[in-house]
């Protein structure tokens, strides 16, 4: 982006900062500390100091800023109308098994809306950013969602439930309806780049339920500033509430966001 804001450039000094941390520990991911949260859902040694390094980067600039992430209890700003909301580490269970697909994902929320977003994939050294008004943008090169209009030609991505997950039976569901008529759909295990790639017309649209405010925040503007449209799984839903998303193109949404909802 040409004129990145204040804020975004801090952003991408943040994320690009915890990445080379990242990268390091995934390159010797063999002897990685792990701990279990829960069923299937990791956390590493690597997750939390790559969300202490971005803590310390965006609050040593934005000392009032508050600060939402994965890994610690939520920091409340003295200014209250703006938060960043950080992923340090999305797509933790690929990253443990040495699969080269994760990000680190950071949002600026600003009275309750994403202003400002950027999704760093190291591996691939792919950054994505955007602000609110701004276009979309990955490196250098300007984002757009897919022009695809024939359904069977398009590909879809989601998540799949895990570890005995309740939302298993829906998805099974989902897929009934949507496999036949598309393309494909893909499970990569990171719905930060499941967005960006949705922004980036390589996906055609992506669904998923059970996610955090981190999990998405970034990757939701980054869809709506490449065109595509957004919306809860029940219709007016604010996903950022509710965990549950429906983002795609604009020519395929209608169709698409039916075949989710079972319409």
């Amino acid at each position: 982006m040409s004129q990145a804001s204040a804020n975004l450039n801090l952003m991408i000094k943040a994320a690009r900062v915890a990445a080379r941390k990242l990268i390091r520990d995934f390159n010797e991911v063999e002897n990685l500390q792990v701990s279990s949260k829960g069923p299937g859902d990791f956390v590493s040694r690597a997750d939390k100091m790559a969300e202490e390094t971005i803590r310390e980067i965006l609050m040593e600039t934005r000392p009032n800023y508050g600060f939402l992430g994965e890994e610690f209890p939520e920091l409340k700003g003295k200014d209250p109308t703006r938060r960043w909301i950080v992923d340090p580490l999305d797509g933790t269970t690929n990253f443990l098994h040495g699969l080269p697909h994760w990000a680190i994902s950071i949002a600026l929320e600003f009275k309750g809306e994403i202003v400002a977003a950027v999704v760093y994939d190291p591996i691939k050294d792919e950054l994505f950013a955007t602000e609110k008004g701004s276009g979309a943008w990955v490196n250098d090169r300007r984002l757009r969602v897919s022009g695809r209009t024939n359904m069977i030609e398009t590909i879809f991505a989601t998540g799949l439930p895990f570890g005995g997950r309740a939302d298993l039976p829906e998805t099974i569901a989902d897929l009934g309806r949507i496999l036949p008529v598309c393309a494909g759909v893909r499970r990569w295990g990171s719905a930060a780049l499941d967005l960006a790639y949705v922004a980036a017309g390589r996906y055609d649209g992506f669904w998923e339920r059970g996610l955090k405010p981190w999990d998405m925040a970034a990757g939701l503007l980054l869809v709506k500033e490449a065109g595509g449209l957004l919306d809860g799984i029940t219709a007016g839903d604010n996903p950022l509430e509710t965990g549950e998303v429906i983002a795609a193109a604009e020519p395929i949404y209608d169709r698409f966001s039916k075949l989710v909802r079972g319409e």
